[in-house]
């Protein structure tokens, strides 16, 4: 609706249809179905996507799934194989699908925008398919980056933000373990990002140059993304905010104790 408002051409696809998707196509919001966990849904959609769009500025990437919840052992492999194709395989199939669409003429050169979650920097339990797919998602956007000079990939960690991908947390009750009564807090309380937050983030990356944000992480919640201060360290550090190894430098092998 905001770049609607900007008077951006946009494109969205939708699992299901709802009063939500009909009041997008009212807005002259195009929208195409696409499951995907399923791979000849996901190219239809692709194929249809390169006829509306022949030639696209800013590609999003924001599926979710934290299913299946539970110990990894205690999982259904297929139902941990499909979320981690739906959490991060698919969305690599789109890339690649669309990646040649790219609009070489953009204002703020074209833009691949991908949804982060967390686990990056501690191991949640319970939610392993998930988690996995989120990190991989973190460095194929380090990866894309490196390998596509012409192109700014970007990935954002919205924090706790009210939407429906936490309903499977709150069915499955306790096998969510402490982040069963956790989700229950956070949304009961104003502790949540407002999705405006959210938005000024992505517009923000969308503007900014390639050199200092591309290839990167970045936390609506805690980074001071917008300020002089951070595009000083950003250009400073390579390293901020990638996924690296901790402890690099300690016990080396072949220096003094």
């Amino acid at each position: 609706r905001r770049w609607i408002q900007k008077g951006w051409e946009v494109l969205g696809t939708y699992r299901t249809a709802s009063l939500g998707t009909k009041e997008l196509s009212k807005l002259g919001i195009e929208q195409v179905y696409c499951d995907l966990s399923n791979t000849d849904s996901v190219n239809n959609a692709c194929s249809e996507i390169k006829n509306a769009f022949p030639r696209w500025d800013v590609l999003v990437l924001c599926p979710g799934d934290q299913e299946p919840i539970g110990l990894f052992q205690d999982c259904n492999f297929n139902q941990w194989e499909n979320s981690v194709i739906v959490n991060f395989v698919a969305q690599m199939r789109i890339v690649h699908e669309l990646l040649s669409y790219r609009n070489p003429l953009s204002k703020n050169g074209a833009c691949v925008l991908f949804f982060a979650g967390g686990g990056s920097n501690n191991a949640t339990i319970n939610y392993s398919a998930y988690t996995i797919s989120k990190i991989a998602l973190i460095k194929m956007c380090e990866l894309l980056d490196a390998e596509v000079p012409d192109v700014k990939f970007v990935i954002v960690g919205p924090g706790w933000v009210k939407t429906k991908i936490h309903e499977s947390t709150l069915r499955v009750g306790d096998l969510a373990g402490s982040n069963y009564k956790k989700t229950k807090d956070k949304l009961s309380r104003t502790e949540c990002t407002p999705m405006e937050d959210v938005m000024d983030c992505c517009d923000w990356l969308i503007e900014s140059l390639r050199t200092l944000v591309g290839g990167r992480n970045f936390s609506v919640v805690f980074d001071q993304w917008g300020s002089d201060e951070l595009k000083t360290l950003l250009a400073e550090e390579s390293n901020l905010y990638k996924l690296r190894r901790f402890g690099n430098t300690k016990l080396v092998k072949g220096q003094g104790k």
